[in-house]
């Protein structure tokens, strides 16, 4: 075997060598700061989790496999599969957020209505 042709017997695994000062080294990368209107968002800060916790606990399985036609809402549901699957769905969420979104508004609305009433008995 010619030893001339490997490549002058240097060893493959070279060590790293320090970045001279004429090459340029990458910028830290600058985390994005949330604007005012994702601030607002009523989502903004909400965890998966909770939504579908609330949603089960205000509605129940059975309305949410109504309204979301998905079978991990369907057969055996529980809050393990259904937040893995939202997660790689975004159909889906959309649509969780959106009944969420409406049952926000809904307890808004009912507490509004139960203020007024107990303000004009007293």
């Amino acid at each position: 075997m010619n030893t001339e042709d490997n490549h002058k017997n240097k060893p493959t695994d070279t060590p790293k060598t320090k970045v001279s000062q004429d090459e340029q080294i990458p910028a830290k990368k600058v985390k994005r700061q949330a604007t005012q209107k994702q601030l607002e968002h009523p989502l903004h800060g909400v965890k998966l989790t909770y939504i579908l916790e609330n949603l089960v606990e205000y509605y129940g399985w059975t309305y949410l496999a109504n309204e979301v036609n998905i079978m991990c809402f369907k057969r055996n549901p529980t809050i393990k599969v259904s937040i893995k699957f939202l997660r790689k769905m975004s159909w889906a969420r959309e649509h969780v957020e959106d009944i969420y979104m409406d049952m926000i508004q809904e307890e808004t609305y009912q507490r509004l209505v139960e203020k007024k009433k107990s303000n004009s008995q007293t």
